[in-house]
């Protein structure tokens, strides 16, 4: 409100209003110096006072009328700002509700296996020119991680680490050729190995193949890993959705469509350490 006191318009009101009031001062003044009969100056000054009186009143109301809505903006920016610490206590709540949840659904992979060590993370990035949908997390080295973890949802197997920095990874999915994976049928216990291909991949399936003919492996039967290797034993891969020979008719293999919507992460956790963990040795394996 200061800064309109001092403006052009606020000093040209004033002036109206001065120069209004001192007319009707002086023609009050001639008013009543003269007889009333002859009272003509009264009569000629009364519409001038009423004038006067009009302004003032109007120049009354409207600084009035200024200072509640000076007062108004006031309390509607309080409001805004108190509305602005609302939202920021309800956006706290629900990344902290959504955090207790992401480690609730892993609580029960933690009972079943308490020898695991994980380290949540989070996708960051998505790598467009991936066809087997590889994908970037926010932890590296500075938090444990290392080449060749295995990395999960509270859904099953989505990959591993195949690259370290310092506060980031690369993850590669199940679907990719990269990765091979000792499975179990969870029913039969019949074992194989699960590998992705670059046909398979399209339908967003990997494949468990090296079966031995003999095995009893049906559609819909579960199948994990192994345990042998890198990865822990017992982790959800996927379901077998189709059973098939291989070109040579020596064995059987199964494609199999992963738990995990590998299109829908937002979450993970990398499997930093566990025990009987076998398999690649990153240091032999970079020379």
């Amino acid at each position: 409100m200061r800064f309109f006191f001092r403006s052009r318009q606020f000093k040209i009101i004033v002036s109206v209003l001065a120069i209004v009031i001192a007319v009707s001062a002086v023609f009050g003044l001639i008013g009543r110096r003269m007889a009333p009969q002859t009272d003509i100056a009264g009569t000629v000054a009364a519409p001038v006072r009423q004038l006067a009186t009009t302004v003032k009143n109007a120049f009354s109301d409207f600084i009035t009328a200024y200072s509640d809505g000076n007062a108004l903006m006031l309390e509607n920016a309080e409001l805004k700002s108190q509305l602005n610490d609302l939202r920021e206590k309800v956006a706290d709540y629900d990344s902290i509700k959504t955090q207790n949840d992401f480690y609730k659904d892993y609580l029960e992979i933690k009972e079943k296996n308490p020898d695991l060590k994980m380290c949540g993370a989070t996708l960051i990035s998505r790598d467009s020119d991936d066809i087997y949908q590889g994908f970037l997390i926010n932890k590296g080295s500075m938090s444990g991680i290392k080449k060749y973890d295995p990395v999960i949802t509270d859904e099953g197997l989505v990959g591993y680490v195949t690259e370290v920095g310092l506060t980031t990874s690369k993850v590669t999915t199940l679907i990719s050729p990269e990765l091979t994976v000792g499975a179990l049928n969870s029913r039969t216990d019949d074992s194989g190995i699960v590998s992705g291909n670059l046909d398979l991949s399209k339908s967003g399936l990997c494949r468990f193949s090296n079966l031995a003919r003999s095995c009893s492996v049906a559609i819909g039967d579960y199948v994990v890993t192994s345990g042998e290797g890198i990865f822990p034993k017992g982790i959800l891969i996927g379901s077998i959705d189709s059973i098939g020979t291989d070109k040579l008719n020596t064995s059987i293999y199964a494609d199999i469509k992963p738990f995990v919507d590998f299109s829908e992460i937002r979450g993970v956790m990398v499997i930093t350490s566990f025990n009987d963990k076998g398999g690649i040795n990153p240091e032999e394996e970079e020379k």
